[in-house]
């Protein structure tokens, strides 16, 4: 059992290590890097039922500091006032373009079909997808396009800074910072070409629009649910170059807002993360229950306490790590860590049941997944 207990504190030892190595040194879309050209951008926006969100994030677009730009919103067959609110706010810039969403067509999700209809609108190089309740800095759009042009780049995803608000948000989204930011240095998703080390957030991704017609843009993705991951991967088999960066301080974005919401979110998400793969999913979450909450039991055994202690430590330290990097709620990050675990674990079994034996759904539609395997 020492040796049980030695082996967790080396894989957390590892996820540690790469946990510091991209808070210290990662690609961070607030680097400011000189730009060299300006070409026109299409920023992208699907919106289904975003009454909520959608005139704070087209505000916080208006105002960016970018020369050549269009914002086109796609209202996704809404049924609140999402449309009244794009129309309404039209008369305040000419940047902003209202479209309306055709019916969803059999065999496509509906975030993907509202994004292939909005690269069809667009009139830009570079094409920007964004999230309905995202908010981003003046300089978000500079920041990304400078990024892209210094380092070639066909794709550039920026995973936000999440903003929580309700303590179940606190409690479980930061966690999906930690699948990332302790998992994969991201400096490999630009240097290394293996599509295993593909990752992006379609809450803020970039295309050269190139590029993104010639793979077939959202038509390659158009029933999957984690279409961002699986974009990044056909980018990489097609040897084109990405990026993905840490989005904090420039984009900002609250996915839910709610506890419901956020179970219903990430269900829908995490076993796709894995491209619904049950033995690798099943491992991945045997090896949560190990790593992250195992010692805080095994810290009550007077033989193992040592090595337990040592291994809450190093739990303690990567949340703070995350924290301070990422701008998480600290308190509840540290303190709750392993409940934050435990929930996770819960949703993502969830997420699997779901997939298998129920349906998924989100903005009131249900979601088909036929991609299981083992």
């Amino acid at each position: 059992m020492i040796t049980f207990v030695v082996i967790i504190n080396v894989g957390l030892l590892i996820l540690l290590t790469i946990t510091l190595v991209n808070v210290l040194t990662g690609p961070y879309l607030r680097k400011k890097i000189t730009q060299q050209e300006t070409p026109r951008v299409s920023v992208l926006i699907p919106a289904r039922n975003e009454e909520r969100n959608i005139e704070g994030c087209i505000r916080s677009l208006m105002q960016q500091d970018y020369p050549d730009l269009e914002i086109i919103v796609l209202d996704d067959e809404s049924s609140d006032k999402t449309a009244e609110i794009i129309q309404r706010l039209i008369i305040e810039s000419p940047r902003l373009i209202y479209k309306e969403g055709k019916s969803l067509p059999e065999g496509w999700t509906g975030k993907n079909w509202a994004c292939h209809q909005l690269s069809e609108f667009s009139t830009g190089e570079i094409l920007i997808f964004s999230d309905a309740d995202n908010r981003y800095a003046d300089n978000a759009i500079s920041r990304t396009v400078a990024r892209m042009q210094k380092y070639n780049l066909d794709m550039l995803s920026a995973f936000p800074q999440q903003i929580t608000g309700s303590f179940f948000e606190k409690l479980v989204v930061p966690v999906i910072d930690l699948l990332l930011y302790s998992s994969l240095v991201l400096w490999l998703t630009y240097y290394v070409k293996f599509p295993s080390l593909a990752a992006a957030n379609g809450q803020w991704i970039a295309f050269r629009a190139e590029s993104y017609r010639k793979i077939g843009g959202h038509n390659i993705v158009k029933d999957k649910i984690v279409e961002d991951v699986e974009l990044s991967r056909s980018f990489k088999r097609q040897q084109y170059r990405i990026m993905t960066c840490a989005g904090t301080g420039i984009v900002y974005g609250r996915m839910y807002q709610s506890a419901h919401e956020v179970w219903q979110g990430f269900s829908k998400n995490l076993f796709g993360l894995l491209s619904y793969r049950t033995i690798p999913f099943f491992t991945i979450l045997l090896g949560f229950i190990i790593v992250f909450i195992l010692p805080y039991v095994l810290v009550f055994s007077k033989e193992l306490f040592i090595l337990s202690f040592l291994a809450v430590l190093q739990n303690l330290f990567l949340r703070l790590s995350l924290a301070i990097g990422y701008k998480h709620p600290p308190l509840i990050s540290i303190i709750m860590h392993p409940f934050s675990i435990l929930f996770i674990i819960l949703i993502a079994l969830d997420s699997f049941r779901k997939t298998t034996v129920g349906t998924h759904y989100w903005k009131d539609r249900e979601i088909k997944v036929n991609s299981l395997k083992i």
